[in-house]
Protein backbone atom coordinates (compact mmCIF):
# COMPACT_ATOMS: atom_id res chain seq x y z
CA UNK A 1 0.00 0.00 0.00
CA UNK A 2 1.09 3.31 -0.71
CA UNK A 3 0.08 6.59 1.41
CA UNK A 4 -0.15 10.38 0.12
CA UNK A 5 0.50 13.33 2.52
CA UNK A 6 0.66 17.21 0.58
CA UNK A 7 1.23 19.87 2.09
CA UNK A 8 1.97 23.47 0.23
CA UNK A 9 -1.30 24.99 -0.04
CA UNK A 10 -2.53 28.72 1.02
CA UNK A 11 -3.86 32.12 -0.12
CA UNK A 12 -1.74 34.13 -2.70
CA UNK A 13 -1.83 37.17 -4.82
CA UNK A 14 -2.17 36.88 -8.39
CA UNK A 15 0.93 36.62 -9.68
CA UNK A 16 2.87 35.23 -7.20
CA UNK A 17 4.06 31.86 -6.25
CA UNK A 18 3.33 28.50 -4.34
CA UNK A 19 5.50 25.14 -4.11
CA UNK A 20 3.46 22.20 -3.27
CA UNK A 21 4.81 19.00 -2.16
CA UNK A 22 3.78 15.22 -1.64
CA UNK A 23 5.57 12.56 0.10
CA UNK A 24 4.68 8.87 -0.37
CA UNK A 25 5.07 6.31 2.32
CA UNK A 26 4.38 2.18 1.97
CA UNK A 27 5.18 0.31 -1.02
CA UNK A 28 7.07 2.93 -2.93
CA UNK A 29 8.86 0.77 -5.16
CA UNK A 30 5.56 0.16 -6.92
CA UNK A 31 5.32 3.57 -7.51
CA UNK A 32 5.41 4.39 -11.45
CA UNK A 33 4.40 7.68 -11.99
CA UNK A 34 3.11 10.72 -9.51
CA UNK A 35 1.49 13.84 -10.38
CA UNK A 36 -0.32 16.97 -9.37
CA UNK A 37 -4.69 16.54 -10.30
CA UNK A 38 -6.68 19.71 -9.20
CA UNK A 39 -10.45 20.42 -9.00
CA UNK A 40 -12.19 23.86 -8.46
CA UNK A 41 -15.88 24.05 -7.67
CA UNK A 42 -18.07 22.96 -9.75
CA UNK A 43 -16.05 21.46 -12.18
CA UNK A 44 -14.17 17.91 -12.92
CA UNK A 45 -10.72 17.23 -11.29
CA UNK A 46 -8.21 17.62 -14.10
CA UNK A 47 -4.47 16.58 -14.66
CA UNK A 48 -2.58 19.33 -13.86
CA UNK A 49 1.61 17.55 -14.29
CA UNK A 50 2.64 14.24 -14.19
CA UNK A 51 5.88 12.53 -13.97
CA UNK A 52 7.45 8.93 -14.70
CA UNK A 53 9.73 6.96 -12.51
CA UNK A 54 11.90 7.66 -15.96
CA UNK A 55 11.72 11.36 -16.12
CA UNK A 56 8.72 11.68 -18.67
CA UNK A 57 6.57 14.94 -18.23
CA UNK A 58 3.26 15.68 -19.02
CA UNK A 59 1.56 19.16 -18.37
CA UNK A 60 -2.08 20.49 -18.53
CA UNK A 61 -1.80 23.66 -21.55
CA UNK A 62 -3.34 26.27 -19.14
CA UNK A 63 -0.38 25.92 -16.85
CA UNK A 64 2.84 25.36 -19.32
CA UNK A 65 5.52 27.93 -18.83
CA UNK A 66 3.99 28.58 -15.11
CA UNK A 67 4.16 25.14 -13.28
CA UNK A 68 6.96 22.95 -12.76
CA UNK A 69 6.82 19.09 -11.59
CA UNK A 70 9.89 17.47 -9.92
CA UNK A 71 10.54 14.63 -7.85
CA UNK A 72 12.80 13.90 -5.03
CA UNK A 73 16.33 11.62 -5.41
CA UNK A 74 14.25 9.41 -3.22
CA UNK A 75 11.60 9.10 -6.20
CA UNK A 76 9.10 8.95 -3.06
CA UNK A 77 8.66 12.77 -3.33
CA UNK A 78 6.78 15.17 -6.18
CA UNK A 79 7.05 18.97 -6.25
CA UNK A 80 4.87 21.46 -7.98
CA UNK A 81 6.22 24.25 -8.61
CA UNK A 82 3.89 27.32 -9.13
CA UNK A 83 4.75 30.94 -10.60
CA UNK A 84 3.05 33.09 -11.95
CA UNK A 85 -0.23 32.12 -10.67
CA UNK A 86 -3.96 33.09 -11.80
CA UNK A 87 -7.27 33.29 -9.84
CA UNK A 88 -8.55 30.64 -12.44
CA UNK A 89 -5.96 28.26 -10.31
CA UNK A 90 -7.50 28.06 -7.88
CA UNK A 91 -8.74 25.05 -6.61
CA UNK A 92 -7.78 22.02 -4.63
CA UNK A 93 -4.66 20.31 -5.43
CA UNK A 94 -4.56 16.23 -5.32
CA UNK A 95 -1.20 14.33 -5.24
CA UNK A 96 -1.89 11.02 -7.22
CA UNK A 97 0.47 8.45 -7.59
CA UNK A 98 0.29 5.20 -10.40
CA UNK A 99 1.87 2.06 -9.51
CA UNK A 100 3.44 -0.02 -12.84
CA UNK A 101 1.10 -1.45 -15.25
CA UNK A 102 -1.61 0.40 -13.85
CA UNK A 103 -1.95 -1.74 -10.88
CA UNK A 104 -3.02 0.67 -8.22
CA UNK A 105 -3.79 4.31 -8.34
CA UNK A 106 -4.28 6.29 -5.19
CA UNK A 107 -4.50 10.03 -3.75
CA UNK A 108 -4.18 12.45 -1.42
CA UNK A 109 -6.32 14.46 0.91
CA UNK A 110 -5.96 17.27 -1.07
CA UNK A 111 -4.61 20.99 -0.22
CA UNK A 112 -6.15 24.00 -1.15
CA UNK A 113 -4.74 26.50 -3.44
CA UNK A 114 -6.08 29.99 -3.66
CA UNK A 115 -5.46 32.84 -5.84
CA UNK A 116 -6.85 36.06 -4.70
CA UNK A 117 -7.00 38.92 -7.89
Amino acid sequence: QVQLVESGGGLVQAGGSLRLSCVASGSILMINSMGWYRQAPGKQRELVAAMTSGGNTSYADSVKGRFAISRGNAKNTVYLQMDSLKPEDTAVYYCNAEGWAGRFEVWGQGTPVFVSS
